[in-house]
């Protein structure tokens, strides 16, 4: 039996709100990453053998809400839009290794946002929670 959607704006396609099978083994592979870890897209389609960053990205866009969602980000780092400030106050509570936002990014005026430090804060699934990928 898989997860409940944690969207209620958002239906599941599948009947009785029973996740389709892709998306519950995304979710699960979410739910696995440690505190202070994250994990891209790509990461999790390559972990999972199967779909894409597209397609975890879809997955999480649609049932994300009720798995630590911040966990799952860009492989670039940048927070995801209009959730950076909820995802900063989680990083920096579980201690995820950020880079501070380079003056030159962003609007003039708007403070530009760190991002995750991938080379640090990135987790492979098959290590300790106290392990990065790349040490």
């Amino acid at each position: 039996m898989g997860r409940m959607s944690g969207t209620e704006e958002r239906g599941s396609d599948a009947p009785d709100g029973e996740l389709p099978e892709y998306a519950d083994l995304v979710l699960g592979v979410a739910e696995r990453i440690p505190p202070g870890r994250v994990m891209t897209y790509g990461d999790v389609a390559e972990y999972l053998d199967e779909g894409g960053p597209r397609q975890v990205g879809r997955v999480m866009s649609l049932y994300g809400g009720a798995v630590p969602w911040w966990r799952v980000v860009r492989a670039d780092g940048v927070l995801l839009p209009g959730k950076e400030r909820h995802a900063l106050q989680q990083y920096r509570a579980e201690g995820t290794p950020l880079r501070e936002a380079r003056r030159t990014e962003g609007a003039p005026g708007e403070r530009a946002m760190p991002r995750v430090d991938m080379r640090r804060a990135r987790w492979d699934g098959r290590e300790g929670p106290e392990r990065a990928t790349h040490d």
